[in-house]
């Protein structure tokens, strides 16, 4: 077996000054956008990292029309062995500005409270933070105050590349077929849409998008969207006594009914679901909701839906001249559900994981990711550790030593793959 550590004690890692770079790019997507992908700018750093993968040699490397990056890195040993795709996103939240990042370095951390210079008011406070307690000693890049950072997922799009340098580095460290995947639009939900699967052509693939160092997710949530259409009945508000039936009123009235105490996001956790209006508009005459329902059970999903139209249903009864139309459409499911019949695909990456000098947890995401996605579309996709925190805030970090030590996840995860086929 290779001695990969042994090698990374004298590398000169470079996924924190790619990372620099990277985040100084908006690539900021766009949910109202029906183009692919959704904001053209995310293209921008789409030719960096294709420029970037050619100077290493990566002759496949390209970015398709549609803004996906794609490369291609052949396997060095002779036995036939799965090939692999390494995954992350370009894009940022639209949450949050992207524009514009000053990425800070704070070397050496002991626990204090990191005040943003561009906006005092913006304090990553260790009490709410507690992950930060494991830092200590560590060197935590943030934006300046008026943006997020992009460590999500700009971390592991910079640990990918940092992962492609060490291979053409040491050529004699082992592997099989790595395919590199970067896509755009996934904080939209769309990162998918137009991924070329034999393009990609791997038989597992893993995305780089994970938080707390250690962490393997291998269970999302399954989502889908809800919308409510409502039809009132418009008047004169001068002479509309009796006859005036408002659907901004009535979407309220909804709302208002949702469960408080459960079936929110503001009061789940854990492996509970939740109803969660995302959008209300409209005027008297006609209104929309639109809900986003989650679980990690995927029957559960139509019960919410159920009750939605209870709700809806009993407010009408005071309405009796409004119509109503409900909408339910599929958007991701549970990965868990495909991955739970690749369990090597699972081990291997915790194997990976303790090689690194890492513990590795498995966890559930209560969100969904690419890999929900690529899983169900043929290509089972658990989620490693990137390093990120706070996501689609201000107050977003990572840590550098965290970005290494996905890197080196990274590297042993493949040279496992190579050992089995070799064994």
């Amino acid at each position: 077996m290779t001695n990969i550590s042994q090698f990374f004690q004298k590398y000169t890692y470079s996924s924190a000054q790619r990372f620099l770079t990277y985040v100084q790019i908006d690539t900021q997507s766009d949910p109202n956008s029906s183009s692919s992908p959704t904001t053209e700018k995310q293209k921008d750093l789409g030719k960096v990292l294709v420029q970037e993968l050619k100077l290493q040699g990566i002759d496949s490397a390209h970015m398709d029309e549609f803004g996906y990056v794609y490369a291609h890195l052949p396997s060095n040993i002779h036995q036939t062995i799965p090939s692999l795709c390494f995954c992350a996103h370009m894009d940022t939240s639209p949450d949050c500005s992207g524009k514009d990042v000053k990425p800070l370095i704070h070397r050496d951390y002991q626990g204090q409270d990191l005040i943003l210079p561009d906006d005092s008011s913006v304090v990553i406070r260790l009490k709410e933070h507690p992950d930060l307690a494991e830092q200590i000693g560590h060197d935590i890049i943030t934006a300046s105050g008026k943006t997020l950072l992009g460590a999500d997922n700009k971390a592991g799009v910079a640990e990918i590349m940092d992962a492609v340098q060490f291979w053409v580095q040491h050529p004699n460290v082992p592997h099989g077929p790595i395919s590199i995947l970067f896509t755009p639009d996934e904080e939209v939900g769309r990162g998918t849409d137009n991924v070329d699967l034999a393009k990609v052509n791997a038989q597992y693939g893993y995305t780089i998008d994970g938080e707390k160092r250690g962490h393997l997710e291998n269970e999302t949530f399954s989502a889908d969207g809800f919308t409510i259409r409502i039809e009132g009945i418009s008047q004169h508000p001068g002479f509309a006594k009796g006859r005036m039936e408002s659907a901004i009123k009535i979407a309220s009235e909804i709302v208002s009914l949702l469960p408080k105490d459960y079936l929110s996001p503001e009061t789940t956790e854990k492996m509970e679901g939740f109803i969660h209006p995302v959008e209300i508009s409209g005027s008297v005459e006609t209104a929309e909701i639109a809900f986003i329902l989650r679980d990690f059970k995927t029957e559960k999903l139509q019960e919410y839906g159920n009750l939605l139209r209870e709700i809806t249903q009993q407010v009408l009864e005071n309405y009796p001249h409004s119509k109503v139309q409900f909408e339910q459409t599929e958007q991701y499911r549970n990965m868990n559900e495909i991955l739970v019949h690749h369990p090597d695909c699972l081990e291997n990456a915790m194997e990976a994981m303790r090689r690194a000098g890492l513990q590795p947890e498995m966890q559930s995401i209560r969100g969904g990711t690419d890999g929900s996605r690529l899983t169900f579309m043929g290509l089972p996709c658990p989620n490693i550790f990137a390093g990120e925190h706070a996501f689609h805030s201000k107050q977003e970090w990572v840590s550098v030593q965290d970005m290494q030590k996905a890197t080196e996840t990274i590297v042993h995860l493949a040279a496992i793959y190579a050992e089995k086929a070799t064994s």
